[in-house]
C-alpha cells in the first residue's frame, strides 16, 4: 500500500531486505490526514479556517499603562511577553497552575465538595487535538475487539482523523439535517449505544463545524442521564464564546462525572498560532489525562501568551471583538441573501459561531449543486484572491460553502467577490 501524499520512490531504498510499508501499521498506511483549504491556497484573504479575523486578544505593551503598577518583586503576567527574557533554556512548568486558575475563573468553574483546587478541573494541551487524541487512547481499546466513539455527522473531522490513527471504531448517528436543523436525534444514538456498549465516547461539537449551530443543554443532560450509555460525553466548544450566554455545558461539569468539555484559545481569543487546547471536566478524568500527556507539553512562550490573554485587560479586549465580530456575523448574513438571484441559497444552521454556511445553487432549478459550489470555491480563490472552505460532501451540506465572518471591509470584499463570480459561473 503506498504511502498517502508521497510520490513513489524512483529507486529502491537500501538495505533491500527493509520495507518501510511492512513495518507501518495498515489503519496508518490507510490513513486520509486532516486537510483544509490551506492545504492548496495560503495567500489571499483567508476566510477559510473560522480564525479571529480581528486578532489576537492580547493587549499590547503600550495600552498596558493604565493597569495597576506592580512591585518589583511580582511579575506582571498581563502584560504581553518579552520572548526572549523567558528561560527558554528551562524545560516548561509542567503544572501551568497560573494559566489554570484563570480560565477556572473564567469558565465559572466550582469546587467540589472535598474543596479540591479548581485547577484540578482543567486540562491543557496543544490544541484541543490533543485532548481528543488522549481521550481516545485512554478510554477505547483499539483493534477490531476494541471499544468505538460515536459521532454525529456532519462534524469536525479530527475526531474521524484520531479514531484512525488510534485503530478505533466510529458510529455514526448523522444530525436531523432536514431545514438546516442540525440537531441530535437523540432516540437514534440512544438506539446505537444500546446495539454497541463498546461505545466509550460520545463526541458532539456545540456549537457544530460546519454548521454552527448550538445543541441545547437538555440535550446534552439527555445523554448525560441515559442509564445504557456507560462512557463519556465530550462536548467541543471550540466556538462558544461567539454563541449566547449560558449555552456552555461547562457548569455541568459540578454535576456530572461523565462529562468533558473542551474548548480553545483559538477561536474568540484570536491565538490559533498558539495552540492551546483545554478539556474541562472533574479531577478524576483530568488527572487520568495529566497522567497520559507527553511531559511538558505546553511550551513556555505558549504559557506566557495564553497567561498574558487570560488577563482582566486581554479578556475585555476579547469581549469587544465578540460583540464586533456578531454584529458584522448579522451584516454578512443580510449581505449574502442580497445574492439570491445569482444562485446563493439561505444560510443554513443556526449562526452561533463565527462562520456562515450558505449553499450554492444550480440557477435553473435551485437545487444545491456541489460542481458548481467547487467551481466557485476555486474561482474565489485562484483568481478572486479570497479563500472560504467547500463542505459540500458532508451530510446535510450540499453545495456548501463555509465563509468565517470577517472584518467590515473583509465581509466587503467576499460579497462582492462572490457576486462576480457567481455572475459568471
Amino acid at each position: 500500500m503506498p504511502i498517502l501524499g508521497l510520490a513513489p520512490a524512483s529507486a529502491p531504498y537500501y538495505p533491500p531486505h527493509f520495507d518501510i510499508e511492512a513495518v507501518i501499521r495498515p489503519n496508518i498506511l490507510a490513513l486520509h490526514p486532516y486537510r483544509c483549504a490551506r492545504d492548496d491556497y495560503q495567500d489571499g484573504l483567508l476566510l477559510d479556517a473560522n480564525e479571529n479575523a480581528l486578532g489576537h486578544a492580547i493587549l499590547p505593551a503600550s495600552s498596558s499603562s493604565s493597569t495597576p503598577q506592580k512591585g518589583p518583586e511580582e511579575e506582571d503576567t498581563d502584560a504581553p511577553p518579552d520572548f526572549l527574557a523567558l528561560d527558554l533554556h528551562r524545560y516548561p512548568d509542567p503544572a501551568q497552575l497560573a494559566i489554570k486558575a484563570r480560565i477556572a475563573a473564567l469558565r465559572g468553574l466550582t469546587a467540589d465538595a472535598g474543596g479540591a483546587p479548581l485547577t484540578e478541573r482543567v486540562f491543557l494541551g496543544v490544541g484541543s487535538d490533543e485532548a481528543i487524541d488522549l481521550l481516545m487512547r485512554v478510554c477505547v481499546a483499539p483493534g477490531p475487539g476494541g471499544g468505538a466513539i460515536l459521532t454525529t455527522p456532519p462534524t469536525y473531522g479530527m475526531y474521524a482523523v484520531c479514531a484512525q490513527v488510534n485503530d478505533v471504531r466510529v458510529v455514526q448517528v448523522p444530525l436531523d439535517v432536514a431545514g438546516g436543523a442540525f440537531q441530535l436525534r437523540l432516540d437514534a444514538m440512544k438506539s446505537a449505544i444500546d446495539a454497541d456498549p463498546s461505545i466509550k465516547l460520545i463526541f458532539l461539537c456545540s456549537p457544530g463545524n460546519p454548521s454552527g449551530t448550538l445543541i441545547p443543554l437538555v440535550d446534552i443532560q439527555a445523554l448525560l442521564e441515559y442509564p445504557g450509555f456507560k462512557g463519556i460525553v465530550v462536548v467541543d466548544e471550540a466556538y462558544i464564546d461567539f454563541a449566547p450566554a449560558g449555552s456552555s455545558a461547562a457548569p455541568l461539569i459540578d454535576r456530572y462525572a461523565n462529562l468533558c468539555v473542551l474548548q480553545t484559545l483559538s477561536k474568540s481569543f484570536g491565538l490559533a498560532a498558539i495552540r492551546l487546547g483545554i478539556a474541562l471536566a472533574q479531577a478524576p478524568l483530568i488527572q487520568v489525562l495529566t497522567n497520559t500527556k507527553a511531559p511538558y507539553n505546553i511550551s513556555t512562550p505558549t504559557a506566557a501568551l495564553a497567561l498574558s490573554a487570560l488577563s482582566p485587560p486581554s479578556i475585555a479586549r476579547m469581549s469587544t471583538h465578540l460583540s464586533t465580530l456578531t454584529t458584522q456575523r448579522a451584516a454578512l448574513l443580510r449581505a449574502l441573501s442580497v445574492l439570491a438571484p445569482l444562485g446563493l441559497g439561505r444560510a443554513l444552521g443556526g449562526h452561533h459561531a463565527n462562520f456562515l454556511m450558505v449553499p450554492v445553487l444550480d440557477r435553473a432549478t435551485g437545487a444545491p449543486d456541489n460542481a458548481r459550489s467547487e467551481r466557485v470555491y476555486r474561482e474565489l480563490a485562484e483568481r478572486e484572491g479570497v479563500v472560504v472552505r467547500f463542505r459540500g460532501r458532508e451530510h446535510g451540506c450540499a453545495g456548501c460553502l463555509r465563509i468565517t465572518v470577517g472584518s467590515e471591509a473583509d465581509n466587503a470584499v467576499v460579497v462582492d467577490k462572490l457576486k462576480q463570480v457567481l455572475g459568471r459561473i
